[in-house]
């Protein structure tokens, strides 16, 4: 018997989440919370319950012309690979919300140590007390090289991710480099 809060999509199961849930988890997508915001939308961290498991919140923008494709596009790439070096998806979220507007977001494991970008060049006014040695800069690269070999050469249909840069690149505990945004 499937599991009512579970929804296989692609092979896969995936945990049911609602609106509600990632309100809560994200104490109302607060700006404390805030980690990121591109071009289709913003990413909050959050907590899910019951096992208090921390998690990135992608929150879709959709007056933003694009951003429901966009969320469609991921969701379609994401759904059929795995690679270690991916940012990993947990759930997603199509609803509404408490005014009845359309509501999409994306719910992907955290990465701790956030994006290179922030590593590599930090914002006016911080001070740059976390810095990549040698090593770890060559390992990220292989990271991000092995996860575009994966994509271009032996996903059933080969995928390209168009937009490769630091600020798309996540890092998580051990500073191993996970490639993300798929919009």
């Amino acid at each position: 018997m499937e599991n009512p809060l579970e929804e296989k999509w692609g092979g896969r199961l995936f945990p049911k989440i609602s609106y509600t849930n990632l309100l809560k988890a994200t104490d109302g997508f607060s700006t404390e919370n805030l980690i990121g915001s591109g071009h289709y939308g913003r990413v909050h961290k959050g907590m899910l319950s019951p096992d208090e498991t921390t998690v990135a919140v992608k929150v879709l923008n959709l007056h933003q012309r694009g951003a429901a494709k966009s969320f469609i596009t991921e969701c379609q790439v994401l759904r059929n690979i795995r690679h270690r070096n991916l940012v990993k998806v947990l759930t997603a979220c199509s609803s509404t919300d408490y005014e009845g507007n359309e509501f999409k977001a994306l719910v992907y494991e955290f990465m701790p140590n956030g994006t290179l970008e922030s590593w590599l060049h930090p914002r006016d006014g911080q001070l740059q007390t976390r810095k990549l040695n040698f090593f770890q800069r060559i390992n990220i690269a292989i990271d991000v090289a092995f996860t575009l070999h994966y994509l271009h050469n032996e996903c059933q249909m080969p995928i390209v991710h168009c937009d490769i840069k630091p600020s798309n690149i996540l890092l998580d505990n051990d500073l191993t480099a996970h490639v993300s945004d798929f919009g």
